[in-house]
């Protein structure tokens, strides 16, 4: 793991939510997937993000996830709480409990129904956010996913925030697959931590400044992050960067949610993993037939669960 300070670099996972039969969050089942993470090669958690399902909770659930994964014992300043909502009020209320709770920082997105704002319009929403959050504890991340959110994260944002919130403007997770952005936010701005949503740009983006990465395939590859993000220039990292491509590959060419949840429930022997809120459903069964053929076909077996 990162160490006793928790720090905001390495390997993160995309944390998945499990639910039960009524598809309300499993704590328990919550709180043993992210101990099994930080024991098998992640330094920390990004819980209630895209991968998550966090947007098909309510602001109470995600409270109360927070609230039962923090009573569980799981170590808060190794998570990085996605607390971005379209309201800005939501936005503050999720980022304080997390801090209340004790996370290490907070994975924003920009509110994201309306499209072509500009970034004035940006800027003034982050800025509402941190100044009613009030915080000096506040490390925020900035999520840049234009695939999603339609509200691109550009530089000159980045810059004007940066010079206004130093110190609390920490980072950013880039979902966008371009690698040439996560290299110019690297470049551009030192000591800013630039995580890559992507597998398979984890090692070129280290090479150029990285912080590492934040991915929804740690939740079942989280040991091939860590040989990358350990040995980013050795033999071993090249690797395990070419096994962790080809297992990003398998995952993405499926529904990203469904296809984890089914490889999950497969490996723990436990159905309710395949319960996700609507509008994701299950995998039919000759669909997670093929993902596990060719999941096994990558040569990555899961390493157990206790």
């Amino acid at each position: 793991m990162g160490g006793s300070g928790f720090a905001l670099t390495g390997v993160y996972s995309a944390v998945l939510t499990p639910q039960k039969a009524d598809l309300s969050p499993d704590i328990e089942a919550l709180a043993r997937h992210c101990r099994w993470l930080l024991d098998t090669g992640c330094d920390g958690l990004a819980v209630l993000g895209t991968t998550g399902e966090a947007n098909s909770f309510s602001v109470d659930e995600r409270i109360a996830i927070l609230e039962g994964i923090a009573a569980a014992g799981i170590p808060m300043a190794a998570t990085m709480p996605g607390t971005g909502c379209c309201a800005i009020s939501d936005t503050v209320t999720l980022t304080r409990k997390a801090l209340e709770l004790g996370a290490g920082g907070v994975l924003a997105l920009p509110p994201f129904y309306y499209k072509n704002v500009s970034d004035d319009g940006l800027f003034a929403a982050f800025s509402e956010v941190i100044e009613r959050v009030g915080d000096s504890r506040l490390k925020l991340f900035l999520y840049h996913f234009p695939q999603m959110s339609a509200a691109p994260i550009s530089l000159k944002l980045i810059e004007r925030l940066l010079a206004r919130y130093p110190g609390v403007i920490a980072g950013a997770k880039d979902s966008s697959g371009d690698l040439d952005n996560m290299i110019a936010m690297a470049r551009t701005f030192p000591g800013f931590a630039v995580f890559s949503g992507w597998d398979h740009l984890l090692k070129p983006l280290l090479a150029e400044g990285g912080a590492g990465c934040i991915t929804a395939v740690a939740n079942i590859a989280s040991g091939l992050s860590r040989r990358v993000y350990d040995d980013p220039e050795g033999a071993d990292g090249e690797l395990a960067h070419e096994q962790l491509s080809l297992v990003r590959k398998v995952i993405a060419d499926r529904p990203l949610i469904p296809g984890l949840k089914e490889v999950m429930a497969r490996h723990t022997g436990n159905a309710q993993w395949r319960n996700m809120r609507p509008p994701m459903l299950p995998m039919a069964n000759n669909e997670a037939i093929a993902l596990m053929k060719d999941l096994e076909a990558t040569g990555w077996r899961l390493p157990p669960v206790a």
